[in-house]
């Protein structure tokens, strides 16, 4: 299975680098253009949010097809999720799982996007269907790879797919399920993602006015650029997302995907994550700045003030803002100190009302044993 990866380590150079190292009604509605009744559609624009989870590996970043796709997540595991007490499921899609390249649906994966839909909304929580990567962008792609801001047509591409996501999901209640237009975008400005994400949300707004959509800022939803977001701002039925795993060098220890795998020494949270950095006389100039950039001083409080600029954009347009992802890789660091660092995060995110969800569920960054039991962190995360 393929793992959530971050830009940040891949083969983009240290140059490229940001500053990321520093209510309503239970009943779902069928999933066809030739849907249900429209009368009992919802026509709410409160879309609620609190604490849920990222079902990822899943309709995105998996090469699972048939038989072993389906059963890889089933109704148990939306059972389950809410047992726990999650409210609501980011469920992230791939371009690639939902449609061939000439845009014809995979009717296999629409079927178990609508059964995820169905089983969420079922066990009464809500849901976000995220567009994860599309074939003219993924997050973690390589220099020159990308070509949603480059090659004409692409951006109309993508406003076509989510023109018959749409077609899919409009009879869907307003305040059960959301629209994430793209996760982590990287454009070559600010101002080209702006725009982008402005056409988009006028193609949404001719069919669906009321219809909740979850924005992101440049450079991954970035708490560093989300001060360069731009929505319209007589539209209220936004919300601001931002992502946030720092300092990378904690939340990403020793991650097999990352610049920093064959880093083993010690780590360390609240305080500099490397102390004795004598290993850098060995390393390449590029993995060197890398390192030298990332590890730094962090706590509660530098933590508050990086996510900061997140809550002032939120209050400049009253809207929500919405963590759509964070976590630690908990495969090799201690778990004092991945703990610490959850207690910290959770306290911030309670502080100022920030909704969030975990990355993730049952995949790299788990809320559950193997045997699908809750593991610790349901009880940190979900502590009121």
């Amino acid at each position: 299975m393929r793992m959530k990866t971050r830009t940040l380590f891949l083969s983009l150079g240290i140059a490229l680098l940001t500053a990321s190292c520093g209510g309503g009604s239970t009943t779902s509605q069928p999933a066809s253009d030739a849907a249900a009744d429209t009368t009992a559609k919802t026509a709410c624009t409160n879309f609620k949010l609190g604490t849920g989870v990222n079902v990822s590996h899943w309709l995105s970043q998996s090469d699972s097809r048939g038989e072993e796709r389906a059963n890889q997540i089933t109704k148990k595991d939306f059972d389950s999720i809410a047992a726990m007490g999650f409210d609501h499921v980011r469920l992230p899609i791939d371009e690639v799982q939902m449609y061939d390249e000439n845009m014809n649906r995979h009717e296999e994966a629409f079927a178990l996007m609508k059964n995820a839909i169905d089983w969420t909304l079922e066990n009464n929580m809500n849901i976000i269907i995220d567009l994860h990567i599309i074939r003219s962008f993924h997050f973690n792609a390589r220099p020159g790879e990308n070509t949603l801001f480059q090659k004409p047509g692409e951006k109309e591409k993508l406003i076509a797919i989510w023109k018959d996501l749409q077609s899919f999901l409009k009879d869907y209640p307003n305040d059960r399920l959301a629209y994430e237009l793209l996760n982590e975008a990287i454009a070559p400005s600010h101002e080209e993602l702006n725009e982008l994400e402005a056409r988009l949300i006028a193609s949404i707004r001719e069919t669906e006015p009321e219809r909740t959509i979850i924005v992101g800022s440049n450079w991954q939803q970035s708490v560093e650029t989300i001060q360069y977001l731009k929505v319209p701002e007589n539209d209220k039925n936004l919300i601001l997302s931002f992502h946030y795993y720092n300092p990378i060098l904690v939340t990403h220890y020793r991650a097999h995907w990352t610049v920093q795998k064959k880093y083993d020494g010690k780590i360390q949270y609240p305080g500099l994550a490397i102390e004795d950095t004598s290993f850098y006389a060995s390393l390449p100039a590029d993995t060197l700045a890398y390192f030298r950039r990332c590890n730094q001083n962090y706590d509660i409080n530098v933590m508050e003030q990086e996510i900061l600029p997140a809550i002032k954009k939120g209050e400049e347009y009253g809207l929500q803002v919405y963590c759509g992802e964070f976590g630690v890789f908990p495969e090799y660091i201690d778990k004092e100190t991945r703990m610490k660092w959850y207690r910290d995060i959770t306290t911030i995110f309670k502080k100022h009302n920030i909704n969030n969800a975990h990355w993730c569920y049952k995949g790299d960054f788990p809320v559950v044993n193997t045997d699908g039991s809750p593991n610790d962190l349901p009880a940190i995360l979900l502590e009121k």
